[in-house]
């Protein structure tokens, strides 16, 4: 349970910093979530391709719930992709609003 737990407080935590900063969410829901969503089902479907293969197992944990929503897959598996979709998204949303500083500073001074 403290895996999901934490899952759960770091993507409350990335929450704060989108919503601080209109990155994600907070400047396109719809987008974000789109996005999110497409992040979060291809890592399911490249993590069921990879149980399938026996790439992937499951190891036993007691910082796990132990819930399995399948062989080999843990209810934490889903909810980590959806956080680390979301938190690319956010990245990438702070990324650029990095470069577009920089190149701002970079056309009003000159060299940089």
């Amino acid at each position: 349970m403290a895996y999901l737990t934490l899952l759960i407080a770091a993507a409350a935590g990335t929450a704060v910093l989108d919503a601080r900063l209109h990155l994600a969410f907070w400047r396109d829901p719809r987008a974000a979530a789109v996005t999110v969503a497409a992040g979060t089902v291809f890592f399911l479907a490249w993590d069921l391709a990879a149980i399938a293969a026996g790439v992937f197992r499951h190891g036993s944990s007691p910082l796990m719930t132990g819930v399995m929503l399948g062989p080999e897959l843990p209810l934490e598996e889903p909810v980590f992709l959806a956080f680390f979709s979301y938190t690319a998204v956010v990245l990438y949303a702070a990324a650029g609003r990095v470069v577009a500083a920089v190149a701002r500073r970079t056309d009003a001074g000159g060299n940089r």
